[in-house]
């Protein structure tokens, strides 16, 4: 099974398009190593969770093109393609990585700002005199 697997996730305003190749868990970002293209460890580990869960971390090269968004949506979207991938290569995996909720795209989206209104809720100061 040395196949490389695509796959695509959304979060927010971005879109990461995974691809995994068999290799030695090289990881790469736009062209960057993982650890440089997100700043935070606290968003490199929530990308690694589905490799973590599949024990797969050192069995696959990651390459991925993440457009949209900022760091956090960028991060959950590239959770979202590298879990998919790797249920596209083991339908077997789907059952844990179901269960720790890595298959499940997050709905929640910016809300949309209303009129007469600053923001979506934030309303102008109001001045009685």
């Amino acid at each position: 099974m040395a196949e490389t697997v695509y796959a695509t996730g959304r979060r927010k305003e971005a879109v990461a398009r995974v691809r995994l190749v068999p290799g030695n868990g090289d990881m790469q970002v736009n062209g960057r190593p993982l650890r440089d293209f997100l700043h935070r460890e606290s968003l490199v580990r929530l990308v690694l969770q589905p490799f973590e869960v599949a024990q797969a971390s050192e069995s696959f090269d990651l390459r991925a093109r993440v457009h949209g968004g900022g760091a956090s949506g960028q991060a959950g979207a590239l959770r979202l393609g590298v879990a998919r991938a790797l249920l596209k290569h083991d339908p077997e995996l789907r059952k844990p990585l179901r269960k720790h909720g890595l298959l499940t795209r997050d709905p929640r989206m910016k809300e949309r700002k209303k009129y007469g209104l600053r923001g979506a809720r934030r309303a102008f100061q109001f001045s009685k005199r």
